[in-house]
């Protein structure tokens, strides 16, 4: 008895949907605007923790002395 074959395409993921849904409703130029504005989102999202972390570290400093 042989075994069942092997799948060769992966299932597409929710966010590949997305991104398909995303190419038929947006042209390229609004694509690449929203992609740009999503990285400035979680660039900031990245320095506002760290403002927060270095602000743990002063304080922690400063109740030491």
């Amino acid at each position: 008895m042989q075994a069942a074959p092997v799948r060769a395409t992966a299932i597409p993921t929710v966010t590949d949907a997305l991104r398909a849904v995303e190419s038929l409703l947006m042209s390229g130029g609004q694509r690449h605007a929203r992609r740009n504005a999503w990285t400035s989102v979680l660039e900031d999202r990245r320095r506002a923790k760290d403002r927060v972390e270095a602000q743990r570290v002063l304080e922690a400093v400063a109740s030491e002395g």
